[in-house]
């Protein structure tokens, strides 16, 4: 399709837009190992390759004004048509892409999740928050004084590697459970991440809220515990318990408080339903955990616990300018994550909801466009295909997920291969079966692939993890790569075998990221004090 056939946004659109608080969508649509080596700070990724998997549930509003944008690689141009198709009714390329944000004076963020974390460096910088280099850190932990480590990470990430003797406390829960944890005034709390962000609004959750032991950031976190030389723990599993009754209502309070200090509200349901018939996009957020959420929640509501939501706010709420609504019926953890939001720049409000309000059960349910009628094959059928040796497996997961197990024979690729190449990438066969981990982003390859190929293109009914459950046999590493592994950026604080100097360069863009702020112009930040 012809540039000329979207019309152009430029730096100057954008830049009023947000500074008037305007809704407005950013996106770029390159992978995410590009998108981090540089883009706009309010500039959100949503790769071509998982547009139609992911569009409606970060931008939900279809009048919201879409602004699409590459490097030059010809991603956009598509990006925009499939928004069209999708129905999305106010699309626009942005002028000259990258470059022309470039040349136009704009600031250029690398790494993912940049506004949550300049916002945290902002918050350390604004308000002094404690913190303990690792050297400190741990002379406490070996001199016998009462003291806690709290890591305020994903489980998951806890698990990956974690400072020794510390329990797992998500962000959000930090206020709700701390006084369980740590019910002596006399126990000093160190709150860790893998970096930085989480440390600094972690501590400074605890700080607002009026915690009266000794609070500290475990600065740089697990990376600056392993650039100290200090041991990591692995697999650890060590949670908070169930809140006391005591413990809830002092948090509750307290959170509370905080929460009027930002200027968030509570609104009602009906409120909210009157929100939700307004034209503005209305972001609908369950802040618990998701052994809470999936026993009952709020329908409509998505689940994103409260700490991740802070560090990943682009991720979820893709419209600057939107509304977010947060669901808990403790209201601690929505009342502190909201706190956050609103010093963001986001109009927040906690929804003022109980558990008999939850009237829905299971797992969040992923909204995407309709797909036309596909043919599907069996686990089973297509073990058969693949003895015949007719049939090519294409494997559209993460690239992560194919290393770790794939069907054998299967190649790798992502949907926006197939655009910018064409048949060229692809091995010769008479017939294709695509797959994904579910097979639901596989499937919107289909009808690109049968255009490309001329050949029958089948559905993996259930996709690998079908397969994988039957017990069909799976191969490991990276056999049949078709392309390169950019889907994902890898982050310096992830893992266990980062370089020192990886871990030591993020460290040192964290610490400029006040100074990009300030030349940015456009974040409407406002740190409250403590």
């Amino acid at each position: 399709m012809a540039e000329h056939s979207f019309s152009l946004r430029h730096y100057s659109d954008i830049r009023y837009a947000l500074l008037q608080r305007q809704e407005i969508a950013l996106v770029d649509v390159r992978e995410e190992a590009y998108y981090a080596e540089g883009h706009p700070l309010f500039a959100v990724n949503i790769p071509l390759s998982k547009l139609e998997f992911e569009v409606l549930n970060r931008i939900p509003r279809l009048a919201t004004p879409v602004t699409v944008y590459d490097n030059g690689e010809g991603l956009a141009q598509v990006a925009a048509a499939r928004l069209q198709a999708i129905g999305y009714s106010n699309v626009a390329l942005l002028a000259g892409g990258l470059a022309g944000w470039r040349e136009a004076g704009g600031e250029i963020f690398i790494d993912v999740n940049s506004p949550s974390k300049a916002f945290g460096e902002l918050v350390e910088a604004r308000a002094h928050t404690p913190s303990l280099p690792a050297q400190e850190a741990n002379a406490l932990l070996q001199s016998g004084e009462p003291v806690v480590v709290l890591d305020s990470r994903r489980f998951d990430e806890y698990q990956t590697m974690s400072i020794p003797g510390s329990i797992s406390v998500p962000g959000a829960e930090l206020v709700l459970r701390v006084r369980d944890l740590a019910p002596s005034p006399e126990t000093k709390i160190i709150v860790n991440c893998a970096g930085r962000t989480r440390s600094i609004i972690g501590t400074q959750s605890l700080v607002n809220a009026g915690i009266r032991n000794p609070v500290y950031a475990l600065r740089n976190g697990t990376i600056g515990w392993t650039l100290a030389g200090l041991d990591l723990e692995h697999q650890q599993s060590r949670r908070y318990k169930e809140v006391s009754e005591t413990a809830l209502v002092q948090a509750a309070r307290s959170a509370r408080e905080v929460a009027d200090r930002a200027g968030v509200k509570q609104i009602t349901l009906a409120e909210l339903h009157a929100l939700q018939q307004q034209p503005r996009t209305v972001y609908l957020f369950d802040v618990r955990d998701a052994e809470e959420y999936a026993q009952g929640h709020l329908p409509g509501s998505r689940h994103v616990p409260g700490g991740q939501l802070v560090q990943e706010t682009d991720h979820y709420a893709s419209v600057r300018g939107a509304k977010i609504v947060l669901i808990d019926d403790k209201k601690v953890r929505a009342d502190m994550s909201a706190s956050w939001l609103a010093q963001m720049g986001w109009d927040v409000a906690v929804l003022d909801a109980s558990a008999d309000d939850f009237t829905a059960s299971g797992d969040w349910a992923r909204v995407v466009p309709p797909l036309p009628a596909q043919q599907e094959v069996t686990p089973a059928q297509l073990a058969e295909w693949l003895k015949a040796g007719d049939t090519q497996v294409l494997d559209f997961t993460t690239s992560a997920n194919y290393v770790a197990a794939h069907i054998p024979g299967a190649a790798w690729l992502q949907i926006a291969l197939l655009t910018l190449t064409g048949k060229t990438a692809l091995p010769e066969a008479q017939r294709y079966v695509v797959t994904c981990g579910s097979s639901l982003l596989a499937s919107y390859a289909v009808e690109e692939l049968s255009a490309l190929t001329g050949k029958p293109v089948f559905v993996l009914k259930g996709g690998n993890t079908a397969w994988k459950a039957l017990g069909l046999p799976v191969e490991q590493g990276e056999t049949r790569l078709l392309q390169q592994r950019d889907d994902r950026y890898r982050r310096p604080y992830e893992g266990t075998d980062n370089s020192a100097e990886a871990m030591q360069a993020y460290l040192d863009w964290e610490y400029g990221l006040v100074a990009q702020l300030d030349r940015d112009g456009t974040h409407g930040f406002n740190v409250i004090a403590p």
